[in-house]
């Protein structure tokens, strides 16, 4: 075990997005090999950092053909906050939002259910956790960056095997792909250890090794500049927010004092934060835009990036609106990807029992 926990330490970010462009480009000739899985947990709405850097890829992904599965973490909501009063809330804002900006259950092998709903993946932690060590957990680098943003004093079991418990979400539907970050490629190194613990224990190849697919876009930074947008860090746009909303939250964002605007990501990170949300938007480079606001200074900067956004989010918006009256829908939706997620994880985990010597009949 420990010297497969050297791959994970091992593993560079070069070799990472390597592949992940290999995969990229595979994906548009042969979309049928590949299952995705990926998800959010339901702590809020989603915000403009979440598009850019995952839903947008998730949806062109789905677009392209590829089957692909949508998890509402609701269970892992628990590991790090006390509040749970609204998890059944934020599934259906969750959703909401997913289908607004395109994930498309109805003409796409799409997908989107909650965890809790899912009984039959969740057995799947059990043997799982058989297959690490406590100490490769305490490694996990995203686990200790997570046990500290959480500011607990007392941190709970569940937090330390969330690794074990997203290979399990991964795995269960055998998805061979997953959309991350940067931060969240130790899970997915830890979950092709443990399916290539399983395969090789019980001498049955049922899992594959999942690769993670990483996003183009450069992190997002939230509205303060200086760490990434965050609902808990009070940072973001909400996806659904309204112009008037995003207006007023822009007006707040940081800049600096130099009025001739630039794009220089390593000097001027607020500025330049500003200039790539407007980029995404426009389609345009953020040195172009740059360009055109010159020394009209930070006050045009903020002007054009909210325009951009409004532009750019407002069909989503209209949809989501739409959406909202709509509850019956949303239920159905939720209705329909539990009951395919159930009968993946029903087989998968009939295929474990026998590799395991465990089927009675």
């Amino acid at each position: 075990m420990e010297k497969e926990q050297e791959e994970i330490n091992d593993s560079t970010f070069e070799v990472a997005q390597k592949k992940s462009k290999e995969l990229e480009a595979d994906i548009s000739v042969h979309p049928a090999k590949y299952r995705v899985l990926t998800g959010d947990r339901p702590t809020g709405n989603l915000h403009i950092g979440h598009y850019f850097g995952s839903l947008k890829n998730r949806v062109e992904i789905q677009n392209r053909g590829v089957e692909t599965y949508i998890v509402i973490a609701d269970y892992q909501v628990l590991t790090d906050r006390e509040a749970f009063d609204k998890i059944a809330d934020f599934v259906y804002e969750l959703t909401l939002d997913y289908l607004a900006c395109g994930l498309d259950p109805e003409n796409h092998k799409t997908y989107i259910f909650p965890h809790s709903y899912i009984p039959e993946l969740n057995q799947l932690l059990l043997p799982f956790l058989t297959l690490v060590s406590s100490a490769e957990l305490n490694r996990n680098p995203t686990i200790k960056e997570e046990i500290s943003a959480s500011g607990q004093k007392v941190i709970n079991a569940g937090m330390h095997v969330y690794p074990v418990h997203q290979a399990a979400d991964i795995l269960f539907c055998k998805s061979n792909i997953v959309p991350v970050g940067k931060d969240q490629l130790p899970h997915i190194e830890q979950t092709r250890i443990i399916a290539r613990r399983f395969n090789t224990k019980y001498h049955v190849p049922v899992f594959p090794e999942p690769f993670g697919l990483l996003s183009e876009t450069p992190l997002i930074l939230g509205l303060d500049g200086n760490q990434k947008m965050s609902k808990s860090r009070h940072n973001s746009i909400a996806i659904k927010s309204t112009a008037d909303e995003t207006q007023r939250m822009i007006k707040t964002a940081k800049t600096d004092s130099e009025r001739f605007i630039t794009y220089d990501p390593e000097n001027r990170p607020e500025v330049a934060n500003l200039l790539r949300l407007c980029a995404l938007c426009l389609g345009t480079p953020p040195e172009q835009i740059a360009a055109e606001i010159g020394d009209a200074g930070a006050r045009k900067l903020k002007e054009m990036t909210t325009d951009a956004l409004n532009g750019y989010f407002a069909p989503v918006r209209e949809r989501r609106m739409q959406l909202e009256n709509d509850r019956t829908y949303i239920r159905d939706v939720l209705k329909r990807g539990i009951e395919h997620a159930r009968t993946v994880a029903e087989q998968t985990l009939k295929e474990v029992r026998r590799a395991m010597n465990m089927e009675l009949w």
